[in-house]
């Protein structure tokens, strides 16, 4: 039987033939907006359809309903197969690699009867692909790029994604009466982008007690199938495909436990050498003492352990953040002072990095600042996207300058409950050039640039592009440096040596781009720079008013890089941080 998932999976494919056989837009999209729903959908579609009409749900009319049915009674779509005859599924697969699209794989298909990328991928280092018409060798190097990229992928599931999933998991099970402590390990603890799958412990007094939760567990309405169901463990994978794991353990042992399962595998494997140094074994479940061969003394006592931090104490450290779990010197730092206060969401005063209307945002420069309130916000800045970004509805600069307007008469309204500063994300055109003349951007309270648009440029080119924008006295921010979309779009190459001096020398900050798509900087650059004294700012792109409260992401990415609140220059107060804006006038 089908899951939500495979049904989406399958439209999504249905609108990628249809587009390469050429079909009319709202056709093929039609199916791909019906994809994005059914994989948001947090109830399994053969429920929805037994309780009642499936063109209920957004984006899903008769015709897709019918559908719909015909998979959930059959398990199979005959329009599907029909498709799957004439259009081999191999040159959909093609279609998806960055840089080629509907057009290209037709051509390749119809010139060179290439129906697969494994086909694709010999033709192009053969050298067959460039004397093809609209191609080229810096073309053909672009696709063999892009089969590169897609091999190193590994199919994880971005944080943005699992991590709610596995929250909404935690909420449910907390309202057993049995729960005394439940919690997200693994890779969600640590904050890895991307993650495998989603391990959730619960601690009880008495096991007894873990059958009730393990019910709970698999009878989730979210559940497409049970891929295990124990005593103490049970698997299930959800209807988005992300797959959680499901412990119940004896409250006794829960820090044990939770160190262990949090990981990382390098991090643990130090701290067991370390156990192992004072005559014990480490594992999930106690500290034992071993013998001179490092046998564990079968009638000695266990030590257990209700804490983390009273088993890092057992063993000479201090408690060290789940975020920094990834043997990068944390367990060095913490045998002395050397762990950092790590940044929190509580020391966030402001938003560098939001859009309204007047681009391709979906509030009003007064909803977006009466959102920042709420959210304990003391001052944001409003940048929407430059002239150049025409698919945002990007700003003219007579647009731009009733913007500021604009932002002045909210400012007035509101008078000291927040202050609103006039910016932009500018663009970094592809010849290096700035999306505004300096005699504009000097007017602007705060100014962001970014690289939006020709990403797949050389190292040199790109580099270039990012430290014109440096040099600029204007600029306040580069946004996202590395234009990275998870899982889809890599980093671009960039001289990241040659930004960060750059970057230094001119007192320009970088952003860690706090939406969960982003998360870039990543925590590793983000260390990185800070440790060079370069300034940060986390920032949630915000195109709503929701995506807000996407910050925590890039708080628990910065955690990672080990950052504290000084580096980062939206935890300043209002005075200090309107003093930098003003830093080269």
């Amino acid at each position: 039987m089908l899951s939500n998932r495979e049904i989406a999976d399958i439209f999504e494919t249905i609108s990628d033939m249809l587009q390469l056989k050429g079909e009319v837009v709202h056709r093929y999209l039609s199916y791909r907006r019906a994809a994005e729903t059914i994989r948001e959908l947090p109830r399994d579609l053969r429920a929805i359809a037994a309780e009642g009409d499936l063109t209920a749900i957004d984006n899903i009319g008769r015709t897709l309903a019918d559908k719909i049915e015909e998979m959930l009674a059959s398990g199979e779509l005959q329009f599907y197969e029909k498709l799957k005859a004439e259009i081999p599924e191999g040159v959909v697969e093609m279609m998806r690699l960055n840089g080629v699209g509907p057009k290209k794989a037709r051509l390749f298909w119809d010139e060179l009867d290439i129906t697969d990328v494994n086909a694709l991928e010999t033709a192009a280092r053969a050298g067959k692909l460039a004397a093809l018409k609209g191609m080229g060798q810096k073309s053909e190097q672009k696709i063999i790029d892009a089969i590169d990229a897609q091999a190193r992928r590994t199919g994880r599931a971005p944080l943005g994604k699992a991590l709610p999933a596995a929250q909404n998991i935690v909420a449910l099970l907390r309202e057993i009466d049995a729960v005394k402590q439940i919690e997200i390990a693994g890779s969600i603890r640590r904050a890895r982008p991307t993650i495998g799958d989603v391990d959730i412990l619960v601690a009880v007094d008495d096991m007894a007690d873990s059958a009730e939760i393990m019910r709970a567990f698999v009878n989730m309405q979210n559940v497409a199938r049970v891929l295990g169901h124990g005593e103490t463990k049970s698997s299930v994978e959800l209807l988005d495909g992300v797959q959680v794991d499901l412990r119940v353990l004896p409250a006794a042992r829960w820090g044990t436990a939770l160190q262990y399962f949090t990981g990382s595998m390098a991090h643990n494997v130090k701290v067991r050498q370390i156990a192992l140094a004072k005559g014990y074994s480490l594992n999930e479940h106690a500290l034992s003492p071993v013998d001179e061969d490092g046998e564990i003394i079968a009638d000695a006592d266990k030590r257990t352990f209700s804490t983390e931090a009273a088993l890092y104490e057992a063993l000479g450290l201090a408690w060290i953040p789940p975020e920094l779990r990834e043997d990068t010197g944390e367990i060095e730092a913490s045998r002395g002072d050397g762990l950092p206060a790590l940044i929190t969401l509580d020391d966030i005063r402001a938003d560098l990095h939001m859009h309204t209307t007047y681009s391709d945002g979906k509030a009003s420069v007064r909803d977006m600042a009466l959102a920042a309130i709420e959210r304990g916000r003391e001052y944001i800045v409003i940048t929407d996207h430059s002239r150049s970004l025409g698919i945002a509805n990007g700003l003219s600069i007579e647009r731009l300058l009733a913007l500021g307007a604009e932002i002045e008469r909210v400012n007035d309204e509101l008078g000291d409950r927040i202050r609103v500063f006039w910016g932009t994300e500018m663009d970094i055109n592809a010849d290096g050039s700035l999306d505004y003349p300096d005699d504009v951007l000097a007017r602007l309270d705060f100014v962001i640039a970014s690289l939006h648009t020709s990403l797949g440029q050389e190292r040199q080119r790109i580099t270039e592009r990012l430290l014109n924008a440096i040099r600029n006295p204007h600029v306040d921010l580069i946004g996202h440096p590395h234009a990275q979309r998870i899982p889809e779009r890599e980093p671009v190459d960039a001289d990241m040596d040659a930004v960060f001096a750059a970057a230094l020398e001119h007192d320009t900050a970088l952003e860690i781009n706090a939406n969960p798509i982003r998360l870039d900087l990543s925590a590793a650059y983000a260390r990185r720079a800070a440790e060079m004294g370069i300034r940060l700012a986390i920032n949630t792109d915000a195109h709503h008013p929701r995506d807000m409260d996407l910050m925590h992401y890039g708080i628990r990415t910065a955690r990672r890089g080990w950052i504290t609140a000084e580096t980062v220059i939206n935890t300043w107060p209002l005075a200090r941080f309107a003093a930098w804006c003003r830093r080269h006038d």
